[in-house]
């Protein structure tokens, strides 16, 4: 397969998701050490992000989905991650359109019930000729889905990052994570309002808002 793909971030209340794209010529241009990203220590997915970003036999491509977009009311979150590995897609294959080497193909991470639905609907998206076949599980049965998996996530931790810098602690923006609820209802108390970067229909920052907007009706 000369392509892999996978997605960070679809299911966190706060920030962008992200899809990674990695595609070569052979497998053997890959780093040692690949796997799952969820598999591998911060510091070893970001050094295993950068080799493969300096490896000119390796094509990487990202795509973003930002808070705006997923709250659209015009689309659904199984649109915007098709979208999102389109975009991926795309981006990684520059050159590979038309190309002697015939029709890319590649494998996905599947992000729905239906893999082979899921498969159909990101080579529809795609504005390139491209063979995309989706399986559940592939980030870690593939070693180049599974590298897609591990710059995706490098993209997404940076994302979560430079919020932090922007605001202060906001945890991984999961809805699990209390630091991410109480940087949420902090943010809800100061301003009267869900910070930017919130996914604002998502339930827990309804939630949020709806609580303190009751508090607030409480003091009168």
């Amino acid at each position: 397969m000369p392509f892999g793909v996978d997605e960070a971030g679809k299911g966190p209340a706060i920030g962008s998701m992200f899809a990674a794209a990695i595609w070569l010529e052979t497998p053997d241009a890959l780093p040692d050490g690949i796997a799952d990203s969820k598999r591998l220590a911060p510091d070893r997915r970001e050094e295993l992000a950068a080799a493969l970003r300096e490896d000119d036999r390796v094509g990487v491509g990202v795509g973003e989905i930002t808070p705006e977009r997923i709250d659209d009311p015009a689309t659904d979150m199984n649109s915007l991650t098709v979208r999102a590995h389109a975009d991926a897609i795309e981006a990684a294959l520059p050159d590979a359109h038309g190309s002697d080497s015939g029709v890319p193909s590649g494998l996905c991470d599947a992000c729905d019930t239906d893999a082979d639905r899921f498969a159909r609907r990101v080579t529809d998206a795609c504005s390139l000729s491209i063979d995309v076949d989706a399986r559940h599980g592939a980030d870690d049965d593939s070693r180049i889905v599974g590298a897609a998996s591990i710059v995706a996530k490098v993209e997404r931790d940076a994302h979560v990052a430079r919020l932090a810098e922007a605001y202060g602690p906001i945890g991984s923006g999961y809805p699990s994570d209390p630091t991410t609820r109480e940087f949420l209802e902090s943010y809800v108390a100061d301003h009267g309002e869900l910070p930017p970067v919130a996914r604002a229909s998502w339930s827990t920052c309804e939630d949020v808002l709806a609580a303190a907007q009751q508090t607030g009706l409480g003091q009168f």
